[in-house]
């Protein structure tokens, strides 16, 4: 089943187009990033998804329904601005979001406790969210969006605000969230992030959907049947089915160098006149990374 699909979105704001005709599928426990740049349309989707707002033409349906008003409860949504009330105590705060998620009291002061002791905090329960530094309270939003446990988690930007060592506590719990069952959407601009969780990725540019699939699928799509090789002594193609893109002397006689097949096909022709002409050290394809794609599709170029 899927977790979430959208199909024909589309919602205009007076005389901006913000998404045209964006459909989306989201495979059920999976992690989906959503990406592309500011202004692309990634955030009105997301209010859409929540029902913040309403899209002009469409459809949603989430887990197999079509979207309706009490499935807000089953959404845990993290947004990029965040919302919390400074003026009360982080257990206070919790336990009025968790109620506002349907959660009883006795719950909600339950999966709180366990919550906070996960991220090491429990003596934060009486502190006022105003002396919470932006890292602290950012760990309580993260808590107050995952502790009724959602089946779909929204997360805008979750790594905003946070070093690398809690940066990588939120990562840890988000695995562990999708290995209980959740899915989670993952809007962000850290293709870093994009490289290391997400196993789904759509991109959103000037308002449309254009691009969608598997993290491995996607670099598949663009790899250019480039290669490094690692090696000892210099050598040159002969005008053929292989191209020398660069060599670098690295130290003695050793060189770095990428190579290009000019057709696509097994490498293993590749690597047997490699090895005719020098002694290979290492050899690896060069994938792109999620960046280029990223930086490749929304500056316009084509993909042949």
């Amino acid at each position: 089943m899927n977790a979430l699909t959208t199909t024909g979105v589309t919602k205009r704001y007076s005389n901006h187009l913000a998404l045209s005709d964006v459909s989306i599928t989201v495979p059920e426990r999976s992690i989906y990033g959503l990406l592309g740049p500011n202004g692309a349309g990634k955030t009105t989707l997301i209010r859409i998804i929540n029902q913040i707002i309403n899209a002009d033409a469409g459809e949603i349906t989430l887990f197999g329904e079509r979207l309706r008003p009490e499935h807000i409860g089953v959404i845990g949504y993290l947004p990029e601005e965040r919302g919390l009330y400074k003026k009360l105590k982080v257990g206070e705060q919790l336990i009025y979001l968790a109620r506002l998620k349907g959660l009883s009291h006795h719950d909600a002061v339950a999966k709180i406790k366990v919550w906070l002791e996960r991220f090491e905090i429990k003596d934060w329960w009486h502190k006022k969210v105003e002396d919470l530094s932006k890292g602290m309270a950012q760990k309580v939003q993260f808590i107050s969006t995952v502790m009724h446990e959602p089946r779909l988690i929204i997360l805008d930007e979750p790594f905003s605000g946070f070093d690398p060592v809690n940066a990588q506590l939120i990562t840890q719990e988000i695995l562990q969230l999708r290995e209980r069952g959740s899915t989670i959407i993952f809007s962000t601009h850290r293709m870093e992030t994009v490289e290391d969780l997400c196993d789904h990725i759509a991109l959103i540019n000037k308002s449309q959907r254009i691009l969608e699939g598997t993290k491995k699928s996607v670099k598949a799509q663009y790899k250019s049947n480039t290669y490094t090789v690692t090696h000892k002594g210099a050598f040159h193609f002969n005008p053929g089915a292989f191209e020398l893109l660069t060599q670098q002397p690295v130290e003695d006689d050793y060189f770095h160098s990428e190579v290009r097949m000019t057709t696509a096909g097994n490498p293993n022709g590749l690597i047997q006149e490699l090895t005719r002409l020098t002694e290979v050290h290492a050899f690896a394809e060069k994938v792109p990374t999620m960046s280029e794609i990223f930086i490749t599709l929304v500056k316009g170029e084509t993909h042949e």
